[in-house]
């Protein structure tokens, strides 16, 4: 029966410590805010810490900019971090480019217990010693270097060899216990002695991951299930390192499923629009509304529940409880848990934040907006609260209010009565009269021309109005934008689409 490291944490509520390190290369990928979020989670839950540690180690790839979008989309989501950049701690630094000297160390420490040695083979070499002795390519390196003599050596640098450095592999199955997939075993020879550092003296990624997590004590790694295959080469480096002396126990693993695309099975692209946080934000996500979302791609928080707020979340979220299963992204389900916070947002904070979209898409004038413009922006912003999945639909709900151009949409117009020309010629009629133009007297007065003496039902009498007013077939109520927009400009709208129909003959 397959054993589990007798070493392995029991560390639970504040001794909990999880770490989310990515590398600084492209945009915010929503898969990687969802790894960072259930960390974040899980150690909110515990009352444990979480560190942000920053894997920059491949110069090609990595930038300054892609950190500080990192930086950026943490700080939107409202997920914050105990230690790491940014703001400092006791295991500083937190970027692997300045750790060299660090990880120089621990090699040394590996290298005096014989958990490291020298290999100077090359992949011709080992290409050629697996086919002479009739094993497969693919199987890869052979553990030919582990008993090199001191003479073998000298032979291979007199050759001008530098050696690359392998961790030797024990030679036992290696079993931990996945906190969402169970138990989870890798046979003896299943993978062979590996390299941790280059040639030039570069440490490799799969060595200083997992010596990071051993010096900052990270008890629970919780990442995406694609690094699962490299568990295996953890637990035999941690055992090598429990042996040195540089950490005294392994951590517990628990890998996430994978969030896939709207269709097909295949992960998440980076390229997909759906993959990009920023978009999202863009369009018009508030952060309650998108972790809410996020949080539900592999969890969830009861059987009949989708929508939940950041405290509820926490309170309930436990690594245990992720379904092992991948999870797809459902836009229009994320929309509709956006809708949901929106609505459970104050009416002064809706419309703040509403306040951007409308400024961004050139509403107030492309300006600053003034007093009066922001005035009518939040009176206006409860017309809309209860309609919008998504703070970008403000502009196209609202643009009408603040702008004497209104042009009319084809499908607006489109669906106009073959009478709309009477029906606005008959508001201009009831509303005329009308002194205090609230939306009680403006429906008053609508009604009783429209629907009681001309018997229009209310669908043929308010359809021409509305898209006076805004110039599309659907907007906010129509009595309250009348009394936004006040009587001198409604009536001048309803006269003005009466104009363009009879100059268009539509």
């Amino acid at each position: 029966m397959a054993t589990v490291h007798p070493l392995t944490t029991t560390a639970t509520g504040s001794d909990v410590r999880v770490r989310f390190c990515p590398s600084p290369t492209g945009l915010p990928h929503v898969g990687m805010v969802r790894t960072a979020l259930y960390n974040w989670a899980y150690a909110r839950h515990n009352g444990g810490k979480l560190i942000f540690r920053i894997e920059d180690t491949d110069a090609a790839r990595d930038s300054e900019e892609s950190f500080l979008q990192l930086v950026d989309a943490l700080t939107w989501m409202k997920i914050d971090w105990d230690e790491g950049v940014e703001v400092g701690g006791p295991h500083a630094p937190y970027r692997q480019s300045e750790r060299h000297d660090i990880y120089r160390g621990v090699i040394d420490k590996l290298l005096a217990t014989g958990a490291l040695y020298e290999s100077y083979s090359t992949a011709e070499e080992i290409d050629a010693r697996n086919e002479a002795a009739g094993r497969a390519k693919q199987l890869g390196y052979d553990n030919f270097d582990r008993d090199l003599t001191d003479e073998q050596k000298a032979a291979f640098r007199a050759e001008g060899r530098q050696p690359a450095l392998r961790l030797r592999v024990p030679d036992e199955d290696l079993t931990y216990v996945d906190l969402i997939r169970g138990e989870v075993t890798f046979p003896a020879g299943s993978f062979p002695d590996f390299v941790v550092v280059r040639p030039n003296g570069v440490p490799l990624y799969t060595f200083v991951n997992p010596v990071d997590d051993a010096l900052m004590g990270i008890t629970h790694v919780l990442r995406g299930e694609d690094l699962m295959p490299s568990t295996a080469r953890q637990l035999a480096l941690y055992d090598a390192l429990i042996q040195a002396g540089v950490t005294t126990f392994v951590p517990r693993f628990a890998h996430m499923p994978l969030v896939l695309g709207e269709t097909g099975n295949k992960k998440l692209s980076k390229r997909d629009p759906q993959a990009d946080l920023f978009l999202h934000r863009e369009r018009g996500f508030i952060h309650e509304g998108l972790l809410n979302y996020l949080a539900l791609l592999g969890w969830s928080i009861a059987p009949d529940r989708d929508v939940f707020s950041l405290d509820e979340f926490i309170k309930a979220f436990d690594i245990v409880d992720v379904n092992p299963n991948p999870a797809r992204f459902d836009q229009k389900k994320a929309e509709s848990i956006n809708g949901d916070h929106l609505r459970m947002l104050g009416e002064k904070d809706f419309a703040e934040r509403m306040l951007p979209y409308l400024a961004q898409a050139g509403v107030f004038g492309g300006g600053e907006p003034t007093h009066e413009q922001i005035v009518l922006a939040f009176r206006a912003a409860p017309l809309v609260q209860e309609r919008m999945q998504l703070l970008g639909e403000a502009p196209g709900m609202l643009g009408f209010l603040f702008t004497d151009e209104i042009e009319y949409q084809a499908d607006a117009m489109k669906g106009l009565p073959a009478n709309a020309a009477e029906v606005l010629a008959a508001c201009v009629d009831a509303l005329e009269p009308v002194a205090e133009f609230t939306p009680d007297a403006v429906k008053s007065a609508l009604s009783a021309k429209l629907v009681d003496e001309l018997g229009l039902k209310p669908r043929v009498a308010y359809g021409p109005p509305r898209v006076a007013l805004s110039g599309r077939r659907v907007s906010p109520p129509l009595f309250e934008s009348m009394e936004l927009l006040g009587k001198d400009e409604t009536l001048r709208r309803l006269r003005a689409l009466v104009d363009h129909l009879a100059t268009t003959g539509s």
